[in-house]
């Protein structure tokens, strides 16, 4: 379960990178409706604090001796 968690986590948070550097207008192609987009920028960054909760949720559960 722990496992699982984390890798959740650490997807959803490489997903929320991207957008936010999709959004600065770091990575992407132009094309994307994303690129430079300010709004990107936001969505990213809250995305990957998400994505970070979820994973140190997963480092705690895996530390507590607690099974779900």
């Amino acid at each position: 379960m722990r496992v699982s968690i984390l890798i959740i986590g650490t997807v959803i948070s490489l997903a929320g990178l991207t957008f936010w550097l999709q959004g600065l207008a770091v990575v992407g192609p132009p094309s994307s409706f994303m690129y430079k987009n300010p709004e990107w920028i936001t969505n990213g960054m809250y995305i990957l604090a998400f994505g970070i909760v979820i994973i140190i949720i997963g480092a705690i559960i895996g530390r507590s001796k607690v099974s779900f």
